[in-house]
C-alpha cells in the first residue's frame, strides 16, 4: 500500500445518497460541487458515484441515483450504510411538487434511513416562480416527517453554484455527527454483549 493510499484510508469516509425526481438537477449539482463548474449533463440512467473531500481527513461519497420512475423503484437498494440523504427538489416545477413530496415521504419510511439526517435542496431558485425554502419546508411537511432526525432545507441553484457551499457544509456536519453517533452506538452494543 503506497503512502497516498495509507493517508486516504486514515481519513473518515461517509456515504451520502443523492435522490430526487428526474430533471431536479442532481447530476448538475454533483458536477458543480465536485468540479466547481457547470457541465451539460444527461439524465442519469442508473447511478453516479463521486467523492468530495469536505474537510481535511473527511470525505463524502455521493451516490447520485437516477430519478426516473423505473429507477425510483430501486432507490431502496442504495440506502444501506448511508450517513445522509441529500434530496433535490426542482422548486420551479410546481406540477411535480406533489409527486416529489410523495417519493420523499416514501423513502423516509425506509427502515435503513431511520434517524439518518436529511438536507433538502430547493434547487432552481434562479427560475421564475421557484418556491423558496420556507415554502418547500411547509409543502414537504419537514417538521412532521423529519422530527426524528437532523434536517435542513437549503435554497440553491446548481447551474450557478448559489447555496451549494452551504449545502455541502450542512450535509458534512450532519453526516459527521450521525457517523459518530453510529460508532458510539456500535461500541455500546459491543460492550453490552460481554
Amino acid at each position: 500500500m503506497g503512502l497516498q493510499n495509507a493517508k486516504a484510508s486514515r481519513g473518515k469516509r461517509t456515504n451520502i445518497v443523492l435522490l430526487g425526481l428526474d430533471s431536479a438537477g442532481k447530476s448538475t449539482l454533483l458536477c458543480r460541487l465536485r468540479y466547481k463548474d457547470d457541465f451539460l449533463t444527461l439524465p442519469t440512467i442508473g447511478f453516479n458515484v463521486d467523492m468530495i473531500e469536505a474537510e481535511k481527513d473527511f470525505t463524502l461519497t455521493f451516490w447520485d441515483v437516477g430519478g426516473q420512475k423505473k429507477m425510483r423503484e430501486l432507490w431502496s437498494n442504495f440506502l444501506e450504510d448511508i450517513d445522509g440523504l441529500l434530496y433535490v427538489v426542482d422548486s420551479s416545477a410546481k406540477h411535480r411538487l406533489e409527486e416529489s413530496r410523495r417519493e420523499f415521504e416514501l423513502i423516509l419510511k425506509n427502515e435503513s434511513l431511520k434517524n439518518v439526517p436529511v438536507v433538502v435542496l430547493a434547487n432552481k431558485q434562479d427560475l421564475p416562480g421557484a418556491l423558496n425554502a420556507e415554502e418547500i419546508t411547509r409543502r414537504f411537511k419537514m417538521k412532521k416527517y423529519c422530527s426524528d432526525r437532523n434536517w435542513y432545507v437549503q435554497p440553491c441553484c446548481a447551474t450557478t453554484g448559489q447555496g451549494l457551499a452551504e449545502a455541502l457544509q450542512r450535509v458534512a456536519t450532519f453526516a459527521r455527527q450521525y457517523s459518530k453517533s453510529k460508532e458510539t452506538f456500535t461500541t455500546l452494543k459491543e460492550l453490552s454483549a460481554f
